[in-house]
């Protein structure tokens, strides 16, 4: 396999922590999040881009600093002359769940894809969630999704359902079903797809899922370890479970990274399904969403 480019396309936001960490801000973004987690997975050759629009202010600064640190390009990311980037305050319950606060209805990274698609060039991979579509107005994610089925490289969507995002719930599986008809490489949650389109059980997702007929493809479902969508289907994996669970944040996103870096480097998909895993593992024992 050569070289790869791979964009990955969202919003970067400031956390601020509820809890008793003293750490100053931090920066995080569920495609920000697998960006660099994919960055530490594949191999040097290649470049994973974050593709974004930031602010002209001083955080916005630090938050790119912060990017590139990460080994991750910054090139793609605009700065927007007068918006600012999103907020959101984070905490956990005793169980290691996380909550939310958000300040991010405003925030520059809604402002992707107004000015078209050129952006986006010479990229191999495109990697989002349906985070990035709803963030977006209702006719610039037509639009996007529209250019998206004439673009030849490889799709790779977590349906990452979050239901105060979006217009509608119509909207949102209006969205995620377009994406998912595209898209080459697909690593949804569990509970995000019964969420959004009222599947039974796990079974009757992945019957759904499958009929899109994805190339590879990964069903979340948190501590008991993900299962194939396509391929490997005759018995089941026996995934670790946590030996200490202190906060689930990026546990998804760092699964997404490690399995996609796996999968566009050839390995099978029972390898790519317990790196993402493995990396999982990792994340929900740490604070934070990058450990």
């Amino acid at each position: 396999m050569g070289a790869l480019k791979i964009a990955c396309i969202g919003e970067a936001m400031v956390e601020i922590s509820l809890g008793d960490d003293p750490a100053p801000l931090r920066f995080a973004g569920d495609t920000l999040n697998t960006a660099i987690y994919l960055r530490r997975a594949l191999g040097s050759g290649h470049r994973v881009s974050f593709v974004s629009v930031l602010g002209s202010d001083p955080v916005s600064a630090k938050m790119m600093r912060f990017i590139a640190s990460q080994g991750v390009e910054t090139d793609r990311i605009s700065a927007h002359p007068e918006k600012l980037p999103g907020i959101y305050a984070i905490g956990t319950d005793e169980d290691g769940e996380r909550f939310f606060l958000y300040w991010r209805e405003n925030s520059a990274a809604r402002t992707l894809f107004q000015d078209g698609y050129d952006i986006l060039e010479g990229f191999d991979v495109i990697y989002f969630s349906a985070i990035t579509l709803a963030i977006l107005p209702a006719e610039i994610r037509s639009n996007f999704l529209t250019w998206l089925q004439g673009w030849k490289g490889v799709v790779a969507f977590d349906s990452n359902y979050r239901p105060r995002l979006w217009e509608t719930s119509e909207a949102a599986r209006r969205a995620v079903s377009r994406t998912y008809r595209r898209a080459d490489i697909v690593m949804p949650s569990l509970d995000d797809e019964m969420a959004l389109f009222g599947d039974g059980d796990e079974q009757a997702v992945l019957r759904r899922l499958r009929g899109f007929a994805p190339r590879h493809g990964a069903l979340k479902r948190g501590a008991r370890g993900p299962l194939p969508i396509v391929g490997v289907r005759n018995g089941q994996a026996d995934f670790a479970r946590a030996k200490q669970v202190v906060d689930t944040t990026a546990a998804g996103d760092s699964f997404n990274g490690a399995y996609l870096a796996a999968i566009l480097s050839g390995a099978p998909e029972t390898e790519a399904l317990a790196a993402g895993h493995a990396q999982a593992l990792k994340v929900v024992a740490a604070q934070g969403a990058i450990v």
